[in-house]
């Protein structure tokens, strides 16, 4: 209790000194206010934009699809991490395409999924889709090669089905693992996501941005970009807790 109490001060603590150091910058002049307002100025900025309610639309599109995006990632993630590792032959076929799959410009999907489902929320999903589920699968894979034996032998002595022994032994396991990729997959949609509105999207958090930055627009840019970090943190907060319980129980973690 005491080491996480330590540990969030120090992140309030880095936090706080990075702020700091942005305020300082802004008003000595360094930065300059075109670039980007003080830090006090972005909080302010982003209190207005929520009053407003002017986003709403935009900041529910875009989390939504993030969400959904998130959920199919863990969800396919999982089942398929789970059917490969039973298959070692298409696993060994898989690892190279695993480790070498965020070096491909995923969104240079993006006009072909538009041609495919039109300007729907469909591609914008599919792109924050395809940037998590390759973590989830990998770190289902790295989960399951550490249920202890001992496990699977007794859903062997108990006659299990392979549905049963997934759902009741070797999943539970891997359960550290598969919070750590769930983290990786809310992080990596929300990055497709908003990336994918970014460029060619007519609604959401990310195309609002990219109009802002086109017109130079920092009182409506900044508010949003800390909001989409903040989302962000949060979900991983949570997700960082719940997996270091899961870790303590299992004699993971001190």
């Amino acid at each position: 209790m005491h080491t996480r109490w330590r540990l969030t001060l120090a992140r309030v603590l880095i936090l706080l000194a990075f702020t700091g150091i942005l305020e300082i910058l802004c008003a000595a002049g360094t930065i300059d206010p075109l670039t980007m307002q003080p830090p006090h100025r972005i909080l302010l900025d982003l209190v207005h934009l929520l009053g407003s309610g002017s986003f709403n639309r935009a900041i529910a599109r875009t989390l939504s699809n993030a969400m959904i995006a998130t959920s199919m990632a863990i969800i396919v993630g999982v089942v398929a991490g789970s059917l490969i590792h039973r298959i070692r032959g298409l696993r060994d076929a898989l690892d190279l395409l695993f480790s070498t799959w965020y070096a491909v410009p995923v969104l240079a999907f993006y006009p072909l999924l538009i041609v495919i489902f039109g300007l729907t929320n469909l591609p914008s999903i599919m792109i924050g889709f395809m940037q998590g589920v390759v973590a989830v699968i990998v770190t289902t894979l790295d989960g399951l090669d550490r249920v202890p034996r001992v496990l699977r032998k007794l859903a062997r002595t108990q006659h299990m089905t392979t549905l049963e022994t997934a759902w009741l032994i070797t999943l539970p396991a891997a359960a550290p693992w598969l919070l750590g990729g769930a983290k990786l997959a809310v992080v990596f949609s929300i990055i497709g996501v908003v990336a994918s509105e970014f460029l060619m999207a007519r609604e959401g958090m990310g195309f609002e941005i990219s109009y802002a930055y086109n017109n130079f627009d920092n009182a409506r840019m900044y508010p949003l970009i800390v909001l989409v970090i903040v989302f962000s943190v949060t979900v991983n907060s949570l997700l960082l807790r719940w997996e270091a319980r899961l870790a303590r129980r299992r004699g993971l973690k001190p």
